[in-house]
């Protein structure tokens, strides 16, 4: 199948390195990612990260000219651009991809220049694997709930930070080169109390206590820290802050999901209109039936729906403008818009759509994890309802 740079680059939202990177990076996956049944998922990622670092991809991905980044700051437009783009070709090079701006993007923001210079460097050329852990058994959603707890001891050079605790579902888990962890520091209670943390991988007390094995493969893993000693510099920004922080990097790659949710809902009206106008039904081909042309209507609208939600936020962000209400309605919109178009294209499919590893199945299995993770889409409707009461009671 030939792949066509993202659809709507003529909107004003975007300039002209936008169309230029837009243009390059579809030539490139249309050249070097062929999607295929996974048989090491682990080996796949580490490959694709090296790819795409050898190619400049990753610069786009950290911030800091200095540190091997495209810029000194987080393009979120072209974060959204090369997600949308690599999941049309292959949702394990999204994964890769988003990873390397998600585990790096507290150190991105917030870290010192020493820590800067230490790991984004080798996060840009894909040497390095990064990993966000966040989540917990009991707290997900509810950041403001983690139990992993960062117990100060004195010493030389600030002393250590000992963690305790475990993370769950954390992408790259076990085989990322080191995790920004955030974890329970007691300067005050609920959020206010929490910092951010890079614990290198083979940092001793820090356990791949499990790898957790979900519908579309992905490397993930719960962690479980015992008595694991992080050197003081190794804390992002001042004690507290970690919460700030967390979210600060949600805010940038939130929009980014919905990109991604947008490049496979891309990929699915390709193969819907493939399948559908080579079909042969009835003496003409599935395309002929008005139900079919109202399918593909439906599906193509919500596509451009999502599009322009996901588009503006970026946009506006890139403009230094608050997004909460807005990457919150484009994460919703697109993610279940992608779902829906993507279940359409496997009944446009027929028998053949639910065939192992056939694209439109493997899309299905991709898409359902976009509607939970970085905030379900229950929790994108009370960040919108917040905003809009907010809005009213000032």
């Amino acid at each position: 199948m030939t792949y066509r740079p993202p659809e709507g680059l003529d909107w004003p939202f975007f300039d002209q390195p936008h169309h230029e990177l837009a243009h390059a990076l579809s030539q490139w996956a249309g050249e070097h990612l062929h999607d295929h049944a996974h048989t090491d998922v682990d080996a796949e990622c580490r490959t694709l990260v090296r790819a795409m670092g050898d190619a400049g991809w990753l610069r786009h991905a950290v911030a800091g000219v200095a540190h091997g980044g495209a810029s000194d700051v987080l393009d979120t437009r072209t974060l959204c651009l090369i997600r949308e783009t690599l999941a049309r070709h292959h949702g394990l090079a999204d994964f890769a991809f988003a990873m390397q701006g998600l585990g790096s993007g507290a150190i991105s923001l917030a870290g010192t220049p020493q820590q800067q210079a230490a790991y984004l460097p080798r996060v840009a050329r894909g040497e390095a694997l990064a990993a966000f852990a966040l989540s917990e058994p009991e707290a997900g959603s509810d950041v403001a709930a983690m139990r992993c707890s960062a117990t100060h001891e004195p010493g030389e050079h600030g002393g250590h930070w000992v963690l305790n605790g475990e993370k769950t579902w954390i992408s790259n888990g076990g085989i990322a080169d080191f995790y920004v962890v955030f974890a329970r520091s007691g300067e005050a209670p609920g959020a206010r109390g929490i910092s951010a943390f890079i614990v290198d991988a083979n940092t001793p007390g820090l356990e791949i206590a499990e790898r957790i094995n979900v519908m579309a493969p992905h490397p993930l893993a719960r962690l479980r820290f015992n008595q694991c000693r992080v050197p003081a510099s190794q804390r992002i920004g001042e004690g507290g802050e970690g919460f700030k922080v967390a979210m600060r990097t949600l805010d940038v790659f939130r929009t980014s999901v919905a990109a991604a949710a947008l490049g496979f809902a891309r990929r699915a009206m390709d193969e819907a209109l493939a399948r559908s106008t080579s079909r042969k039904m009835f003496g003409g081909v599935l395309a002929d039936f008005q139900l079919t042309q109202a399918k593909l209507a439906q599906m193509a609208t919500t596509i451009d729906s999502a599009a322009l939600l996901t588009y503006r936020a970026a946009w506006q962000r890139d403009q230094g403008r608050s997004v909460t209400k807005e990457a919150a309605m484009a994460k919703m919109v697109a993610t279940e818009g992608a779902q829906q178009v993507i279940d359409a294209a496997v009944q446009l499919w027929g028998g053949l759509g639910v065939v192992s590893e056939v694209p439109v199945e493997k899309l299905y299995r991709e898409i359902r994890a976009l509607r939970i993770y970085e905030g379900a889409t229950e929790v994108q409707q009370l960040i919108i309802a917040r905003e809009l009461l907010k809005a009213v009671a000032t």
